[in-house]
């Protein structure tokens, strides 16, 4: 079964300081626990918004699995929702079209980021709610799957500081084990469809 990440820094795995700590190979793992065989390969880079989701899409090839982690630097850049949403449903068009089952994390809730001030997280949970919802109709609306990972780790990432990476913006280790497993449920049903 060809996994294949697409997306941020997040989907890449930047923060982690070992490779089988990040989303791929913790998600490749979740699978083969399952029966199944993975062959994995992450397109995904650090900086990328949904703009350049159809490069990584092109790139990627013949797939059976998608999971997409996008929307972050969407938000820190400003990319109004409704572009951002319209490059992800694209991309995720692109997929399905492919044969693929696509799986999207949508944007987190940069509120918990340290270094959002006090006085602006009510604004940026909003802003960031605000983005994950349009990326949310797009994706259903392309026949992708959306995982509410933001549902599961926000709470986790606000309370709990070593979650972060020592740059106090992306997952650590542990992040990253917090995300994959609230990723896998969502993985593991589409996998079960192939």
């Amino acid at each position: 079964m060809r996994l294949c990440l697409l997306g941020d820094s997040i989907a890449a795995g930047v923060g982690s300081t070992r490779r089988e700590d990040t989303l791929g190979p913790l998600l490749a793992q979740h699978l083969r626990a399952a029966g199944h065989q993975i062959d994995l390969q992450v397109r995904a880079f650090p900086g990328a918004k949904s703009a350049d989701l159809r490069a990584q899409v092109r790139a990627a090839g013949k797939v059976d699995i998608a999971v997409v982690v996008i929307g972050a630097n969407d938000l820190t850049r400003f990319v109004p929702p409704d572009v951002g949403a319209q490059q992800l449903h694209d991309a995720v068009a692109d997929l399905r079209a492919t044969g693929a089952e696509v799986v999207v994390a949508t944007a987190p809730d940069l509120s918990v980021v340290a270094h959002v001030p006090p006085a602006l997280r009510d604004i940026v949970s909003a802003a960031s709610r605000q983005y994950a919802e349009a990326q949310q109709r797009a994706v259903i609306r392309a026949g992708g799957v959306v995982a509410h990972v933001e549902r599961a780790v926000t709470p986790q990432f606000a309370a709990d500081p070593s979650l972060f990476a020592g740059d106090r913006f992306h997952p650590s280790a542990a992040g990253y084990r917090a995300i994959a497993a609230a990723l896998a449920p969502a993985v593991e049903a589409v996998a079960a469809r192939i």
